[in-house]
């Protein structure tokens, strides 16, 4: 049974359980909406069935969009993969991220990078850190105006992605990027992946953008796999 649990040590943090990984309890990050469904394992539910289910030993795992280290821990802990390497654009998570894969044991073969992945390398980014973690973004709001709403701008790194893919030579996809993904997966050479699990974002990149998905993964020669794909999110693999 799921629980918030209380280390020996009440000098250390309180942890989440959830899917047999353990998540400090910092409200800053873990809201009450996560932290509902990390209790309840509805978490990145589809998600996370389809990586259990199809990521193996041997995999080499690239993530774009780390969150709060769910999916990049469970690769790494639950599906044994061989390296896992994380990729997000807020700073403010990446000491959250290290410290979900230190308290889950995978720090050796789990990381986090702070970067934006584009086509080409460029100019560092701003991104905006706001009170709320979870909404901050490279983008300026409206509420931003609002007192403190914007705790600092970071300037963020920005990689090429066809460079990371090279150096990493990874096997698995994982992205969940809010959207970005209509404009980034096109400019990839996708080609030494076996397997992409991609959640979609159809309010924001419509039916042009699902379609750019869609062709990158079929010109990469990943075939759309419906056993393990639930509504936003797709899998596509080869060899099926």
């Amino acid at each position: 049974m799921n629980q918030i649990a209380e280390t020996r040590n009440k000098s250390l943090p309180r942890f989440i359980r959830s899917c047999g990984m353990r998540f400090p309890y910092d409200p800053a990050i873990i809201d009450k909406r996560i932290r509902k469904a990390l209790h309840r394992e509805t978490y990145e539910a589809r998600e996370y069935d389809a990586l259990r289910a199809l990521v193996r030993k041997r995999d080499v795992v690239m993530e774009l969009g780390g969150g709060i280290g769910f999916m990049s821990t469970a690769a790494a802990r639950l599906c044994k993969a061989r390296s896992v390497t994380s990729f997000e654009a807020n700073p403010a998570l990446i000491p959250y991220i290290r410290d979900v894969h230190k308290a889950n044991g995978v720090s050796e073969r789990a990381s986090v990078r702070n970067a934006v992945l584009a086509g080409r390398k460029g100019k560092p980014v701003d991104f905006y850190v706001r009170r709320n973690l979870l909404a901050s973004s490279m983008a300026p709001q409206k509420d931003d105006e609002e007192k403190d709403a914007v705790l600092s701008v970071e300037k963020v790194e920005v990689q090429g992605i066809n460079t990371v893919i090279r150096e990493l030579q990874p096997t698995v996809l994982i992205c969940d990027i809010e959207g970005a993904e209509a404009q980034l997966l096109p400019k990839a050479d996708l080609s030494c992946f076996r397997l992409a699990i991609v959640e979609l974002h159809p309010q924001w990149i419509g039916q042009e953008g699902v379609q750019a998905v869609f062709d990158t993964m079929h010109t990469a020669g990943l075939t759309y796999f419906p056993w393990r794909s639930n509504k936003k999110v797709v899998t596509f693999r080869k060899g099926w």
